[in-house]
């Protein structure tokens, strides 16, 4: 009987020889920034929920763009953090050719025309009750929402838009959204669909941000239950028959089993969204010393791409490539 003992330590022993049989990689041209615009001049804001990130006016997020694209990322998706004034329950402000993220997608692209920019579709910024669709007797409309999120699109991609991403876990809408698109002609508009979007615990900080919190009920009547793995795989299967070019699964962390189900049935990019919630747990933990804030960056991302993501949204973004600038 063949007995030796199989010395796996060997692969290990210095920095070199792992360096050379690492298996997955994390590189600047993984990472997604998200960035919180509001309205005004020389504004900042920031978000006690989320340490180290900022609500900011589109003149200081331009600045701020320059910065990351100096460091090397090429892609941001941006969220709106828009005045209580102009949110009602039709979610009206969402469709305003003057509003804040159509000029800011424009005055982007002018300055950084081959910046990747990816915008949020979704009516929950802009809606009262704080829900992604339109809510009536305590019921969320699908198809009402989706022709709303529709027009949102094609505003987006009217202005320049790269990529639109819709958040809102209704039904159809991809395909609705891609049909529309390519009808009006924007047939180089990606989609970057929220296919496998769970209705977590994780999203509270992003919330404050936009100061989006449901004002009743819950979003489990239309973001995916915890529990349920072929429902979510169900989903991303859709989205992409239905036209997406991109999936994304939201939160990233706890769900790893999901973006490997998603590479495993998928030959499109599967982009994991490392959400609010994962971010601040990090940073309060390495805040209170029970964490090393390094190795819990770069261990909570690779887990990500081991998993199968291709791509990582993460409000760590910048800080990871500052560092991956020292390697």
């Amino acid at each position: 009987m063949f007995s030796m003992i199989k010395r796996g330590r060997k692969l290990r022993k210095s920095q070199n020889i792992r360096d050379l049989v690492q298996e997955t990689t994390l590189t600047v041209n993984d990472l997604i920034q998200p960035l919180f615009i509001i309205e005004g001049k020389n504004k900042s804001e920031k978000i006690p929920s989320m340490p180290g990130i900022e609500r900011k006016s589109l003149d200081l997020q331009l600045n701020y763009i320059n910065l990351l694209i100096n460091k090397g990322i090429k892609s941001i998706i941006l969220f709106p953090s828009i005045n209580e004034k102009k949110k009602n329950s039709k979610a009206t402000e969402a469709l305003n050719p003057n509003g804040l993220i159509p000029k800011a997608i424009q005055k982007i692209k002018k300055k950084f025309p081959d910046l990747i920019l990816i915008t949020d579709i979704a009516l929950d910024p802009y809606n009262s009750d704080g829900h992604d669709g339109i809510l009536r007797d305590n019921e969320i409309l699908n198809d009402e929402t989706v022709s709303i999120l529709v027009k949102q699109a094609l505003l987006h991609a009217k202005c320049g838009a790269d990529f639109v991403s819709p958040s809102d876990m209704m039904d159809g809408r991809v395909f609705k959204i891609r049909e529309t698109l390519d009808k009006k002609g924007f047939y180089n508009t990606g989609i970057i669909s929220y296919a496998a979007k769970f209705a977590s615990c994780l999203y509270g900080p992003f919330r404050d941000a936009l100061n989006s919190e449901p004002k009743k009920g819950n979003k489990k009547s239309y973001q995916l239950n915890p529990a349920n793995s072929n429902e979510a795989l169900k989903e991303l299967i859709d989205d992409e028959n239905e036209g997406a070019d991109m999936l994304i699964v939201k939160p990233a962390s706890l769900y790893l089993d999901i973006i490997l189900k998603a590479k495993d049935s998928s030959l499109i990019p599967i982009v994991a969204y490392q959400v609010s919630g994962e971010y601040s747990m990090i940073k309060f933990s390495a805040k209170n010393k029970l964490i090393d804030l390094d190795s819990a960056i770069f261990e909570s991302l690779i887990s990500m791409k081991r998993a199968g993501a291709k791509l990582i949204i993460t409000y760590f973004a910048e800080y990871i490539a500052n560092k991956l600038s020292k390697i």
